[in-house]
């Protein structure tokens, strides 16, 4: 049997809530023989500041560069609104994202039939959802220099951010999706903003070259990513996988987010490029962030959370068929009428963020 060393970073907020359940979930994996998981666990985002001055230490780095994969919860809260801004919760996120090298972003969003009435939008919009979005994760304007403030005197001030982008940046991200999509419908969507921004014509040109090189055999569409906003809201399921930018990509993530009903659903991977031996780096977390408001009340929801360790079975673990069983065993509690609050809707009741883990642990049993 496999033994995967996997590094947690529960983080902030929810984060240590939900990740329990994961280790749950994992035990039952490892019960059923497939493999066995080994954890380690660190701090990052405000715990870490909180421990060490600064968002994630050069020890858990180090951790995490040598884990099989990482899992990361949420970081962040208003209780570290004021610290300097290299040492904010963010920064630990994006360290691990830049030096781990992972520049391909994976966000699923899939509707499951039990929740489609819990969408903002009308059931026949969303009912049957399965879209993927391949965010660029370490370029673009969330990495680009200069990104400063400078005092221009008399009382004002310039901020500056860069959006910059290389033509291996987008050949590599855009691979990814190609790829991803010739095992799904075929169809890559690729969003920039090509009409006002010199980084959107380069992107342009650079997929489509591709796509003429070695991937004419799917189709490709190009779309601006204000249309794109758009069309996600009118009729979503015209999409299969969407290819776009750090900036784009973390907007219309959030977006599709809504469509399935709640961000506690959405799980993501982040990898890294693969190695001589075909192994990448990969790091593994839900779309949505600490949820202050509601942390230590044992009411967030952990499906998300539950699902990245699932594309952690599938991407890293080469686990598909445990993949798909906790996919079916999330769908199945669903089907049986468990809520948390987050996507209660007009259920009488919602369970707590435990209780939700217990159903899912126990419908895979089954399964398993």
């Amino acid at each position: 049997m496999a033994s995967y060393k996997i590094f947690l970073l529960p983080g902030d907020g929810i984060g240590p809530e939900v990740t329990s359940e994961v280790e749950k979930v994992a035990k039952v994996i490892a019960g059923a023989g497939l493999a066995s998981f080994e954890f380690e666990k660190g701090l990052v985002g405000g715990s870490a500041y909180d421990a060490h001055g600064a968002a994630i230490s050069e020890s858990d780095m180090a951790l995490a560069q040598a884990a099989d994969a990482v899992m990361l919860a949420a970081v962040g809260g208003p209780k570290w609104d004021k610290v300097p801004y290299d040492a904010r919760p963010e920064a630990g996120l994006l360290r691990l994202r830049k030096d781990l090298g992972l520049f391909a972003n994976l966000r699923p969003a899939v509707c499951y039939p039990a929740l489609a009435d819990a969408s903002a939008l009308k059931r026949e919009i969303v009912e049957g959802l399965d879209i993927m979005i391949v965010r660029e994760l370490t370029g673009g304007v969330y990495f680009g220099e200069p990104k400063e403030i400078i005092d221009l005197g008399n009382g004002q001030k310039r901020a500056i951010d860069t959006q910059v982008y290389d033509t291996f940046e987008i050949e590599r991200i855009a691979a990814v999706a190609f790829e991803l999509a010739r095992k799904r419908g075929n169809k890559v969507t690729s969003s920039e903003k090509h009409n006002v921004m010199k980084s959107g014509v380069l992107w342009k040109e650079v997929v489509t070259g591709l796509h003429a090189k070695s991937y004419s055999d799917v189709k490709l569409e190009h779309m601006l990513a204000d249309a794109l906003g758009m069309q996600l809201v009118r009729w979503p399921k015209q999409f299969d996988v969407i290819v776009t930018d750090n900036l784009f990509g973390d907007m219309l993530s959030d977006v599709a987010s809504m469509l399935t009903g709640s961000l506690g659903m959405l799980p993501s991977a982040s990898l890294g490029a693969a190695d001589a031996n075909g192994k990448r780096k990969a790091m593994y977390e839900p779309v949505h962030g600490s949820a202050p408001d509601i942390a230590g009340k044992g009411v967030a929801n952990p499906i998300a959370m539950i699902g990245s360790f699932g594309m952690a079975l599938r991407y890293s673990f080469g686990l598909g068929e445990a993949a798909d069983r906790i996919d079916s065993a999330i769908s199945e509690v669903l089907a049986s009428g468990f809520r948390t609050a987050d996507i209660k809707g007009e259920a009488a009741s919602s369970i707590s963020t435990s209780a939700m883990g217990d159903a899912i642990v126990a419908a895979l049993q089954k399964a398993l």
